[in-house]
């Protein structure tokens, strides 16, 4: 490939490949539909409560998935655990100037919040029989505690993959600081996309359902409106897209964006329309992150 004109000395690739493209779908999934069910717990409706719980059930095994991607993407997956404790010592290690490490930590501190979550979902919806775990759903102070914490978790752990990209000194991840919030939106439209599938299959019909689909079509809207501002934020640097990439995100852009807007934007939001606009911008979802993560590994200084 031609030289680009970045600001980005050059390291080494870190050839990341599909693994690290499925963790970023999961692990968007996970927190985008926590991020969703904690909302509804907080300023939604009663009656909308299930799907609430739907999304936590779907933040779990989403959060597990991510999880084992990123194990088996290490050089040394046996020695993760040095990540968080000193090899001879076995005391906690925190630090604050290593994103690898504040990341960790926070992926692990959303899994606890998650898992609190998860469990009053089961308790309500009678699966367990853990009286006390009820408790921890919101209207409950200690729910609302939880719900607010684990959301503000949530939103970093959806914008951490960004992060992550961005300190890794290569070209095209390093050129632009808009990344994270890129994926994090990414992963509010996704997650709700997949809420909505779910609810469709499950015939629900909760006035949530609909807002649900609204609150997607306004993400996805903002998502594409971020992507461009990744674009004009990368200035010459973004002619690496004039390539089979570039190709790729347009499909991207088209089958996760555009396509769905207007198909229900035409169709007046039916059930049909929706799905199939659910699963377009899954598929799209998945299209922008092999785009993200492919694009600059052949890219030579």
């Amino acid at each position: 490939m031609s030289e680009i004109a970045s600001s980005t000395w050059f390291t080494t690739a870190p050839h990341w490949g599909w693994l690290i493209v499925f963790y970023y779908l999961f692990g968007g999934l996970a927190a985008g539909s926590y991020f969703i069910a904690a909302l509804i717990d907080l300023i939604g409706r009663r009656e909308d409560r299930p799907i609430a719980r739907m999304g936590y059930f779907v933040a779990i095994p989403c959060l597990m998935v991510s999880g084992v991607l990123l194990l088996v993407d290490l050089y040394r997956p046996d020695r993760f655990w040095h990540l968080f404790l000193q090899s001879n010592t076995m005391r906690p290690i925190f630090q604050y100037w290593a994103p690898m490490s504040i990341g960790s930590w926070g992926i692990i501190v959303f899994s606890l919040f998650a898992l609190l979550s998860f469990l009053a979902a089961l308790a309500e919806s009678r699966h367990l029989s853990w009286g006390w775990a009820g408790h921890l759903r919101p209207p409950s102070i200690v729910g609302r505690v939880i719900a607010v914490l684990g959301i503000l978790m949530a939103m970093y752990v959806a914008g951490y993959a960004g992060v992550l990209l961005a300190v890794t000194n290569r070209p095209l991840w390093s050129d632009t600081p808009l990344l994270g919030m890129l994926l994090g939106v990414s992963a509010m439209s996704i997650s709700a996309s997949l809420l909505l599938l779910i609810a469709r299959w499950r015939g629900l019909k909760f006035p949530g359902v609909r807002s649900l689909d609204r609150f997607d079509s306004w993400v996805i809207g903002l998502t594409l409106l971020v992507l461009v501002a990744v674009i004009v934020s990368l200035g010459s640097v973004a002619r690496v897209w004039l390539s089979l990439w570039g190709a790729l995100l347009l499909v991207a852009v088209l089958v996760g964006m555009i396509v769905p807007l207007f198909m229900r934007w035409r169709s007046a939001r039916s059930a049909q329309t929706s799905a199939l606009a659910a699963v377009m911008v899954l598929i799209g979802g998945f299209i922008l992150r092999t785009v993200i993560v492919f694009t600059q590994q052949g890219i030579q200084p």
